[in-house]
This record gives structure tokens, C-alpha cells and sequence, in this order.
């Protein structure tokens, strides 16, 4: 018989940002989002910037994480991030100015531009934004 939820632990180096049970969970794999469900085939997987959401019945909360790796058993659901938020946690003009300055990068003719490292900063604060004004 296939479990009913899922134990879920987001882990940053600073702290522990949830515990607890869901029934179902998203993460941005480093290849695609990757969504679980109780009874998931184990997996490993490393984990690109994204928005993590974390299901417990009709509720939904949700996370940004910032590369790190995620493990999968039938009945739990690990993630270990280099950097991990809560929505309240994000400081939302930071990001705002973040999103602007990459923008700015981006919009030059440098010809030192680092267009990846440009491309991914635009891509974090774009989605810190949308996961704070989700509040």
C-alpha cells in the first residue's frame, strides 16, 4: 500500500525552514520541475534557483531555494539548498533592485559581459519577486 504523505525537510546551511508532512511536493530540478507524490521511485537529483511548493491538503506554501540537491524516497522528501527563503523572508525592493541591475548588465555593449551569470541573476530576482508578492 503506497503512503498517504509525504515527510518533507527543507534544510539551508543557516537553518531549517520546514518540517513536516505533505501530499505533494515541487522542486526545480536541475533538468525540470520535478513533482512528488507519496510512493515516488527514490531519486537524486540537483536542484537549479526555483520555487519549491510544498502541498498539505488544500494549502500550499511555498519557497525560494537556490541550487542544492534534493533526495526522494516513497515516503520522504529532503531538499538541502545553498540558499533558502521563505516568502516573508525575501526583501522584496532588494530584489526589485537586484532584478534592475541585471537588467541594466544585460542591456549593455560590454564586451566583458558575462551574458550566463547576467541571464541567472535576472532569473533569481525574477522569481524572489514573484514568490514575495505571492504573500
Amino acid at each position: 500500500m503506497l503512503p498517504q504523505s509525504l515527510q518533507v525537510e527543507i534544510v539551508s546551511p543557516e537553518k531549517l525552514l520546514f518540517s513536516g508532512t505533505a501530499t505533494f511536493v515541487s522542486v526545480p530540478g536541475k533538468d525540470g520541475c520535478l513533482g512528488i507524490l507519496p510512493g515516488h521511485a527514490p531519486l537524486l537529483s540537483e536542484l537549479q534557483a526555483g520555487e519549491i511548493v510544498i502541498r498539505q491538503g488544500e494549502e500550499s506554501r511555498r519557497f525560494f531555494c537556490r541550487e542544492g540537491f534534493v533526495e526522494v524516497l516513497p515516503h520522504q522528501v529532503s531538499v538541502l539548498a545553498q540558499v533558502a527563503e521563505k516568502p516573508e523572508e525575501i526583501d522584496l525592493p532588494r530584489a526589485q533592485k537586484a532584478k534592475e541591475r541585471a537588467w541594466n548588465r544585460l542591456q549593455s555593449k560590454s564586451t566583458e559581459l558575462d551574458y550566463a551569470r547576467a541571464c541567472a541573476s535576472l532569473r533569481r530576482a525574477l522569481i524572489r519577486i514573484q514568490i514575495a508578492s505571492s504573500r
